[in-house]
């Protein structure tokens, strides 16, 4: 590993993390913390670098891998890496690399906030407080439905399908469950992802990101599920076709819907941020101060690694 190999970073890390990163290599940060860059500046940061710490909004095909002549890892500061064309880079013999692990539990966490915000209109009652529309109790205002003892269905039982399934003990829930490959986990009933919509009081997403589970939950899925259910997505935003979720709502076939990710990010779909019935959150699944530094931590060591000529220890693909 040279003191002079060039690491760019797309988005500024914690700053324990950049110095970090600056003990391994000469590090410049795109300067736009709110954006990122964007394709031209993207390329224009990669064209220079030895090592690239990007993020899922940073769409890393085989174009941009192209100038990158001297890179030896991109090292994504996420657990998924479907911004990453993976083969085009193994065949430049360029590492791939994520940060598996390290945000199960605050994922899971994210997901529960979200199943009890949705389930009891929290964001529509807070909004009411600071209008000062409130006149008092009301036996009919913002009526929610129970988590205790309703049926769970989980899509995708990974690290953090587990997890959520876990804490749905504590409500004592039924769980329901589907997996891309079989499993047989306890407490949880396995079944088809169409029953799984069709009978469960709130749908929570946990796939990995391909071709095949892109709007895996559609117009068809959306028209199963009970007109009071509840569909909550803390793992891509693809997973849904947002154009369908938001006529399933305003017709009023869908309870509410719970999102951390988006289609589009950062933009939203027209007519979600009108809707009462969604809580929308800016992707903060793993926004703990814990998780976001063990992210880090992986980050730095598989670009270590790669920059030392060695095999980084998240890598993925060949």
């Amino acid at each position: 590993m040279s003191v002079s190999s060039n690491i760019f970073v797309t988005r500024r890390l914690p700053d324990d993390a950049m110095a970090r990163l600056a003990e391994i290599g000469e590090v410049h940060v795109h300067p736009d913390a709110d954006r990122g860059p964007d394709r031209d500046q993207l390329i224009a940061g990669i064209r220079e670098a030895d090592a690239a710490v990007t993020l899922l909004t940073d769409r890393i095909d085989e174009s941009v891998l192209a100038v990158g002549q001297r890179l030896k890892v991109v090292a994504n500061y996420a657990v998924g890496f479907n911004n990453i064309d993976v083969p085009a880079a193994t065949a430049r013999g360029i590492h791939v690399t994520n940060t598996p692990g390290v945000l199960t539990e605050s994922t899971a966490d994210l997901t529960w906030a979200l199943i009890t915000a949705t389930a009891r209109h929290v964001v529509a009652g807070d909004r009411l407080m600071r209008r000062g529309d409130w006149t008092g109790w009301k036996p009919t205002e913002l009526l929610g439905i129970d988590v205790s003892g309703a049926t769970l269905g989980i899509i995708g039982l990974g690290r953090i399908g587990r997890a959520v399934a876990r804490r749905a003990g504590g409500f004592g829930m039924k769980v329901l469950g589907w997996n891309r490959s079989p499993v047989a986990i306890e407490g949880i009933e396995m079944s088809d992802i169409d029953d799984v919509c069709r009978r469960s009081d709130f749908v929570t997403l946990h796939l990995a990101y391909t071709p095949e589970t892109h709007h895996v939950i559609d117009g068809q899925r959306l028209a199963l599920m009970k007109p009071t259910a509840r569909l909550i997505n803390t793992a891509r935003g693809a997973h849904i076709d947002e154009s369908a979720l938001v006529d399933a709502l305003r017709a009023g076939h869908l309870g509410g819907a719970g999102l951390d990710v988006f289609e589009n990010e950062p933009d939203l779909h027209p007519g979600l941020a009108e809707l009462d019935d969604v809580t929308l959150l800016p992707h903060l699944g793993s926004a703990t101060a814990a998780t976001r530094t063990a992210m880090a931590d992986l980050v730095i060591e598989n670009v270590r690694e790669a920059l030392a000529g060695r095999r980084p220890p998240n890598a993925v693909g060949g």
